[in-house]
């Protein structure tokens, strides 16, 4: 496995669009959540990693010493390989110059933050525990504590946002530069607070004719900025692409550790697994020496090719047509003739791969149903 990914579900307060499994009240406390990481990553037989990632939830509310700690686990039972790229995300209002130098110590050398916007009315509809003044001060504290590799999350189609205020943001982040920006449209997903707000309601989102004007903006004004588009909501300076969601999209494998991670391991066609949602769980399969991880889903020939496509099309580097026959004994046009027809001229092929265009892009979640 080249990724390991460590989810982190611990929160002091749940936003109201988060759909990841993250507590605020936990029947664990996180001091006794990271043994359990330390175990589980002892019985894995995975490794050497090119790529960790640790995601939440708020991994910021681990201490440096627990960061180190699953670390050098990760080191001495699976392997690290010397330029490993190791994400951490953290939220503005639970990191420090101190926290962050310690983390940087402990050997993450890609911080990921969840800046979301800085207009401060719009972080509190979305339920954000920091300001507009904490985010800027985050990201200068991550500099000054040595992290030259440096993400940033920003949201676009907020309650009441129109173009000039998503101007000012997208200016405002620009002008924090950051080496890569994930940039996504709100949604109201199923069982989060903001769901409801919106059903009752009591919170409009924008229409698809807004949020599709607004993500031309948001491509226009970073890729103006140099940051070239290089996957559906992700911009990043040359050279400096999230290496282990690089992973995920071009279906390479990956190790998944603790409640509520998901992992993949490409052996045949694939299969996924995932740890259930459930500290309680976790910990008593740990203790007793059981595997916490289920099977997901086993992938057969077309599956893996139906996946290969869905993920491999959401990235500008597309899908190569040579390897995609030389895996499965077919071009993507004699595979799915007709998904391709209905694609049009969204999906081409071009110096020998498949990508769709930023049109295209806006109606992936469409133009993909006839490949799966």
């Amino acid at each position: 496995m080249p990724a390991l990914y460590l989810h982190i579900p611990y929160c002091r307060k749940k936003c109201s669009y988060c759909d990841f499994y993250s507590v605020a009240n936990p029947p664990l406390a996180l001091a006794d959540y990271v043994p359990l990481l330390v175990r589980h990553l002892e019985s894995a037989a995975a490794g050497p990693f090119e790529t960790v990632f640790f995601g939440g939830g708020t991994p910021s509310l681990l201490t440096p010493a627990a960061v180190a700690a699953i670390l050098d686990t990760a080191g001495r039972a699976c392997g690290l390989a010397p330029d490993a790229e190791i994400s951490l995300e953290a939220n503005p209002g639970t990191v420090t110059v101190e926290s962050l130098a310690g983390y940087r110590a402990a050997g993450v050398n890609r911080l990921s933050l969840g800046l979301q916007s800085f207009d401060a009315t719009a972080l509190a509809a979305l339920g954000r525990l920091h300001d507009p003044v904490q985010a800027r001060l985050a990201v200068a504290a991550a500099r000054r504590a040595g992290f030259d590799n440096l993400s940033c999350d920003l949201m676009f189609g907020l309650p009441g946002q129109d173009s000039a205020a998503l101007d000012r943001d997208l200016a405002a982040l620009i002008d924090l530069a950051p080496e890569h920006i994930s940039c996504y449209g709100l949604s109201a997903e199923e069982g989060t607070l903001l769901a409801a707000r919106v059903a009752r309601g009591e919170v409009n989102l924008p229409d698809e004719e807004l949020g599709a004007r607004f993500y031309r903006q948001v491509h226009r004004r970073l890729t103006a900025a140099g940051y070239p588009h290089y996957e559906i909501s992700n911009f990043a300076r040359p050279g400096r692409q999230c290496r282990h969601n690089l992973g995920y999209w071009r279906r390479r494998g990956c190790l998944g550790i603790g409640a509520g991670a998901h992992g993949f391991d490409p052996a045949g066609w694939g299969r996924r697994r995932a740890v259930p949602c459930d500290l309680t769980a976790y910990a008593k399969n740990l203790a007793a020496g059981r595997d916490p991880a289920r099977l997901l889903e086993t992938f057969d020939r077309r599956g893996a090719m139906s996946e290969t496509l869905y993920l491999g099309l959401r990235t500008a580097e597309g899908v190569s047509e040579a390897d995609f026959t030389a895996r499965f004994g077919q071009g993507v046009s004699e595979a799915f003739p007709e998904a391709v027809r209905k694609a049009g001229k969204r999906l081409f092929l071009r110096k020998g791969r498949w990508r769709f265009d930023l049109e295209g892009w806006l109606l992936f979640d469409h133009l993909i149903v006839p490949f799966l």
